[in-house]
């Protein structure tokens, strides 16, 4: 049996694993999974339905039933239902709604085999939360990417101006720091460097460079 190879690229929201993720992902010719955009898109499916989200059972109906489609060109496309949420995705409400749903046991076993089923042939790319510690706990090659979240922070603010919407740094700074403590705390797979995987720590490093790391570490 043939091993595919699995490159899993794990840490807290705003480090720019989606960036390095897709970006290595097209360099190796290797598939891409967002695993976070799996639950953003469980988000809006949620949002859409106008749930609430202490309804454990309704949330797992919509997990249950939604149908997701991935397109990593040179930018994410993703679609629920046939509907390209793709714009939807970056928003807040949707991002912190998400953060609200991945804390639900009985969610994350549902969408844990959706995730898996993205190991095919020539290899994979995994981004996420939990990719290296619980989803592929047996990849090849784990990388823990981080940043502090004055930076990360800083960096959502900066997207968010130059899209036009007006922001608060210190709000979006608060948001991060609750989220990461969420991720950190909640009792299923919560937000942790993964056994025998390499930190990087971007604050003070360039997309290229940190890409630049996790190949050498792939080669």
């Amino acid at each position: 049996m043939t091993t595919i190879p699995v490159l899993t690229i794990d840490g807290p929201s705003g480090a720019g694993k989606g960036t390095v993720s897709r970006a290595i992902a097209r360099q190796l010719g290797w598939h891409y999974l967002d695993s976070g955009s799996i639950y953003r898109s469980l988000a809006i499916g949620c949002l859409q339905a106008d749930l609430d989200l202490n309804n454990i059972e309704a949330v797992c109906q919509v997990a249950e039933t939604m149908q997701l489609s991935f397109d990593c060109g040179e930018t994410l496309q993703v679609k629920l239902n046939g509907q390209d949420i793709t714009p939807l995705l970056g928003t807040e409400q949707v991002g912190n709604t998400a953060s609200i749903v991945a804390a639900y046991p009985a969610v994350r076993a549902l969408l844990l085999q959706k995730q898996k089923d993205f190991q095919q042939l020539p290899g994979l790319v995994a981004d996420g939360r939990d990719m290296g510690s619980v989803v592929f706990p047996d990849a090849q090659f784990k990388v823990y990417l981080t940043a502090s979240a004055e930076e990360r922070a800083s960096r959502r603010y900066k997207q968010l101006i130059e899209k036009g919407i007006d922001a608060n740094l210190d709000q979006i700074t608060l948001e991060i720091q609750e989220r990461d403590q969420r991720d950190q705390q909640r009792a299923t797979a919560p937000l942790m460097i993964p056994e025998g995987a390499q930190v990087i720590d971007s604050s003070s490093l360039s997309i290229q460079q940190v890409i630049d790391q996790v190949i050498n570490l792939v080669h």
